[in-house]
């Protein structure tokens, strides 16, 4: 069997495949002081659900959020950082860019909890713009600053010296005095974290990688061997931003490319469903609890972007390019100054969470309203562990919406739903007009527990006729983790105009970066087979701050004519103009990536017999009067059922809300197939 879990914030989500059954699926309540635990009760129900022997488990994937809380909990490492001489500030000083330019009071916007100035440290060494040795590096320096920082008691050291992308000879020495003088502490060299000029940029990633290296190393190891203990012998696999996954080994010694990993597995699974339904141009939208998560799949690839943001800062690696804004099903409803209604990003969360959930909140929330609209069943909620109030949420309602705007409580509820699906959808806008997309060329793949109750309007607000419900949808991130490929990239600065590159320096530069990549594959538990090579360039105009991605085809006789014209094709679809000005290269990026073995396991979809139609409840759609409809059993439709609107398709994980003039079809796949009529 695979075993794919996705630790969560509330949730620990676990899906089981086994060939010959139904997919088994779980959640269970997180441990955030002991992530490891709920991994381990969820693993421990899951096998026990399907009655197989623990040595039966052949791949175990995770997808964890322990790097990303342990920078927003300020928990990881106390690090250090190593730069040139005269450098040391860096990382204080930062940019000029403020994101809050209007306030009186600017607050720093630089990480310096990474390393604070008595944990930055400099050794005497340099290097030219053009990666030669202007000055040896000192070692006498360099033992000294080590010891300085042991002094203050790092655990962590990050290396960041000037230029050292272009040449990395001397922090490859700092790394080797460190490790063969002082052997219990943890290095993050620039030139392997993110080889690439901008030195703020650099400095920052790099930071962050030794600031969480040594708890995600604990993490990872702690798990593998409670696993082992239990008798789980499958190596443990980890999933990366980019959305391919990578063994735990690995992951530790690059744990800065594990900051959405979560989410990324999420796109990764509603891409899988979309292919599966014939689609593959989506966007996924991921609505939880206190957040969305809305990603664009073109060509059945999800986008990924260069560089993301952890807590506000820039960390410069490659992400699965998703858009998270404070919408969710906990997401408070409130007034503002001017009476206007609106939603988020304050968020009830699990603790007390909702009105409706009888825990202690007195705030309306987008959950309270579906409640109220009859749109979700308070008696199965979560699969029936979670029994709502619907009188505590009309409660909330009234008191902090209703009475307030003279409204009833229905017209407060649709206008709480109205404005967040107006908040989403321009967050879907932002991912796809934005960079140049038509929206109505894409099929919409809702997710998370309240995808499916607000699918068909987001579709609606961008006329989108297509809507993919997964089988899963609440623990689609999960499931994502068993259908990501392997997937492995090394990229390296390369400063060179366009006019003056070379196709023999770049095919010497693509061969050195594709043979680290096949270390690493090499390194992953499984035969390395069927692996597709993509190399790629980061491409601007001369004096430009900003780059694109462009796929580089070194069989092209006129390659550099070809990134040239697709170089222009996509400014002119990312930012809506070009110009025939002269481009240089920035970074080489060489990507190998691996399917993997989840084509080795065929899903199996097996209705439950019996009648799908559990009740008829009356629900409110469009205005403050209610209409009557069908209540269906997703597990009892078989394949090829046609339920026409409106209607509500109820599952264990999810709620789909079917609108008048759509229809649903139970595809052999397991996906709900949603069109507009």
């Amino acid at each position: 069997m695979d075993i794919g879990v996705d630790t969560g914030g509330t949730f620990t989500d676990l899906i089981c495949r086994r060939p010959g059954h139904s997919d088994l699926v779980l959640k269970v309540p997180s441990t955030p002081s002991e992530p490891s635990k709920a991994v381990m009760n969820g693993v421990r129900q899951l096998l026990e659900a399907a009655g197989d022997e623990v040595g039966s488990v052949r791949r175990f994937v995770h997808g964890t959020t322990v790097a990303t809380n342990a920078v927003l909990e300020r928990k990881g490492a106390d690090s250090g950082l190593i730069t040139t001489a005269g450098f040391a500030d860096v990382l204080e000083i930062g940019r000029q860019m403020r994101s809050h330019i209007y306030e009186l009071e600017l607050e720093p916007e630089t990480p310096v909890f990474l390393a604070p100035g008595a944990r930055r440290v400099e050794v005497i060494e340099r290097l030219s713009s053009e990666g030669e040795i202007l000055e040896p590096l000192d070692e006498n320096s360099l033992r000294h600053a080590v010891e300085t920082l042991k002094n203050e008691g790092v655990t962590s050291i990050a290396v960041c010296l000037l230029f050292s992308f272009l040449n990395p000879i001397h922090e490859r020495r700092v790394r080797e005095v460190i490790e063969s003088e002082y052997p219990d502490l943890s290095v993050s060299l620039s030139s392997d974290v993110d080889p690439a000029f901008r030195e703020y940029e650099r400095t920052v990633v790099t930071a962050f990688d030794a600031y969480t290296k040594p708890v995600l190393r604990d993490y990872l190891g702690d798990l593998a061997t409670e696993l082992s203990a239990f008798g789980v012998d499958a190596p443990l696999q980890v999933m990366q931003s980019r959305g391919g996954i990578s063994a735990a080994g690995t992951a530790t010694k690059r744990p800065v490319r594990l900051f959405l990993s979560g989410p990324a597995a999420g796109v990764i699974g509603g891409s899988r469903a979309g292919q599966a339904s014939g689609s593959h141009d989506l966007i996924t939208v991921d609505i939880g609890g206190t957040s969305c998560d809305i990603a664009l799949v073109a060509g059945g690839r999800p986008l990924v972007r260069p560089e993301g943001r952890i807590d506000g800062y820039p960390v410069r690696v490659p992400m699965v390019d998703v858009n998270a804004i404070g919408s969710g099903g906990g997401s408070i409803a409130w007034l503002d100054e001017a009476g206007g209604l609106r939603v988020g990003p304050r968020s009830a969360g699990a603790d007390p969470g909702p009105a409706c959930y009888g825990r202690g909140g007195q705030l309306a929330t987008v959950t309270d309203a579906s409640i109220v609209l009859g749109v979700l069943n308070p008696d199965y909620f979560a699969g029936g562990s979670v029994s709502l109030d619907r009188q505590l949420a009309e409660q909330a309602i009234r008191d902090t919406i209703a009475v307030p705007l003279s409204l009833s409580v229905e017209q407060a509820a649709l206008g709480i739903h109205r404005v967040v699906n107006a908040q989403m959808a321009e967050g879907m806008r932002q991912v796809s007009i934005r960079q140049g997309h038509d929206p109505r060329d894409f099929a919409l793949v809702p997710l998370g527990g309240a995808g499916p109750v607000h699918g068909i309007p987001l579709a609606e607000e961008l006329s989108i006729d297509t809507v993919i419900v997964p089988r899963h949808p609440g623990v689609l991130s999960a499931e994502g983790l068993l259908v990501a490929p392997i997937e492995h990239e090394v990229s390296v600065g390369f400063p060179c105009d366009l006019d003056s590159a070379e196709i023999n320096a770049l095919q010497k530069v693509f061969d050195d970066l594709d043979s680290q990549c096949s270390a690493l594959m090499n390194a992953e538990p499984k035969d390395a087979e069927n692996i597709e090579i993509i190399h790629a360039a980061d491409i601007c105009y001369v004096g430009q701050s900003h780059y694109l991605d462009i796929t580089v085809d070194l069989a092209d006789p006129s390659v550099l004519d070809s990134i040239y014209s697709d170089f222009i094709r996509a400014h002119e679809q990312v930012f809506g103009y070009s110009t025939e000005s002269p481009a240089r290269i920035v970074n080489l990026r060489s990507i190998h990536r691996s399917r993997g073995r989840e084509a080795d396991v065929p899903i199996t979809i097996d209705p439950i017999s019996g009648d799908p139609l559990k009740e008829r409840r009356s629900v409110i759609f469009d205005t403050d009067s209610s209409i009557e409809i069908d209540i269906l059993d997703r597990v009892c439709l078989p394949v090829g059922a046609v339920i026409n609107g409106p209607a509500i398709i109820e599952q264990a994980d999810t709620t789909t809300v079917l609108h008048e003039s759509w229809t649903a079809m139970a595809l052999e796949s397991g996906e709900l197939l949603l069109k507009k009529e």
